[in-house]
């Protein structure tokens, strides 16, 4: 199992309130309705419109180091595409866009998910690259490039 360090040791939330993002009194909210019904914070900001997704995006970036990728204006070969089947991208919310010898890159919306990597791992054989973005872009992207090569 993989275990990411972080290069900061602050919280999302904390992140999020040093670059203006949110107010600690919207990071409260947000961490009552995590208590009370589960989820990510990130996505439970974004679902109350505290936060966009490039937000959460860029401030994992800065937690754990994680570069961040726009994929609007990314093309992703249609090989590296093939690589991995759409449903375990729709699954876990990533695209592999780049491959080169062994190593498989992928841009994720929660680069934390060692299910996923795992799994792109054991069935391409490659070792995974993360990138992040946001769910928007990689939803998009996905079908973009999936119902080309289908």
């Amino acid at each position: 199992m993989k275990d990411f360090k972080r290069i900061s040791i602050k919280q999302l939330g904390e992140l999020l309130i040093e670059r203006e993002v949110i107010s600690h009194e919207q990071l409260s909210v947000a961490r009552e309705h995590q208590e009370k019904n589960g989820g990510l914070l990130g996505e439970i900001l974004v679902q109350m419109k505290f936060a966009t997704e490039k937000d959460i995006a860029q401030a994992l970036t800065c937690q754990y180091g994680f570069p961040y990728l726009p994929l609007a204006n990314y093309e992703i070969d249609p090989e590296v595409i093939s690589a991995v089947p759409e449903s375990l991208c729709r699954k876990f919310c990533f695209i592999p866009i780049d491959k080169i010898g062994k190593s498989l890159t992928l841009a994720m919306s929660n680069p934390l998910n060692f299910q996923a990597t795992e799994d792109v791992e054991l069935i391409t054989g490659c070792v995974v690259q993360i990138f992040v973005s946001t769910a928007t872009e990689i939803k998009q992207s996905i079908d973009k490039y999936y119902s080309k090569s289908g």
